[in-house]
């Protein structure tokens, strides 16, 4: 479903080092690591927004460093993406809000969009929001009208980047609940950045973990919690005395 082989890129110095890195159709994958570990620029490169210096990108069987900006636009119309401060217009309503992907790439009737919308909030438990600004919703409502958007079009691949930063703990969990269960319905294919490991690992299949560039991690939650290597022993288990 997504495979990379030794990724390389730089600006001006290098952030991401031969990264090789494979997620297999249906899995939740936790990508961890250090703040500026190369984790955003990962996610870039997967979805073609940056393009690697050197090494092979496939994600859903096609070249992603071969598509013309024209493939590039379609490609991702096949990826949905929860960013980390939800990136919700506030002048738009909740139900325009989580419409967009679909009036922007598909443009299906407007009673198509609204049985959509009503579904999607229905979901997450929003129903009725529609009519509500972003600015009167709590942090866990703004997480789920992102989940909702990210998931309306049905994308075979969706990629959330800290989806309950800054929520307690109780509603961050019921979050990551959230999209384990959505990401089970759908047989989505899904990538995960969090730096809430505690609640995180309760819901992946596998994870990697990146270090100054390198994936230096990438094996089945258990066996990431397990690893005798010091710099990821250290992340994993929140040890402030280490290498790191």
């Amino acid at each position: 479903m997504i495979r990379l082989e030794r990724v390389i890129k730089a600006y001006g110095r290098p952030i991401l080092r031969s990264v090789t890195l494979h997620v297999p159709r249906g899995c939740l994958f936790g990508l961890v690591g250090p703040a500026a570990s190369g984790k955003t620029s990962l996610l870039k490169v997967i979805t073609g927004l940056v393009r690697a210096d050197s090494g092979r990108v496939v994600v859903l069987d096609r070249n992603v460093a071969a598509m013309d900006d024209v493939d590039l636009a379609r490609f991702r119309q096949q990826i949905g993406m929860q960013f980390q401060n939800n990136a919700l217009f506030d002048f738009l309503t909740v139900g325009e809000n989580v419409a967009f992907p679909l009036r922007r790439l598909e443009r299906p009737p407007e009673s198509e969009v609204e049985r959509r919308v009503a579904e999607r909030l229905a979901r997450v438990s929003l129903s009725g929001f529609e009519p509500r600004l972003p600015a009167g919703l709590s942090g866990g409502q703004r997480r789920r009208v992102g989940v909702a958007r990210a998931t309306i079009t049905g994308a075979p691949i969706v990629i959330y980047d800290e989806p309950a930063a800054g929520l307690d703990p109780v509603n961050s969990q019921k979050i990551f609940n959230l999209l384990r269960e959505e990401q089970r319905a759908n047989g989505t294919t899904v990538i995960m950045v969090s730096s809430d490991l505690d609640r995180l690992f309760t819901v992946t299949d596998r994870v990697g973990m990146m270090y100054r560039g390198r994936l230096i991690f990438e094996g089945t939650t258990a066996a990431a919690l397990e690893s005798p290597d010091p710099y990821v022993h250290q992340f994993m288990h929140g040890l402030p005395d280490g290498p790191l």
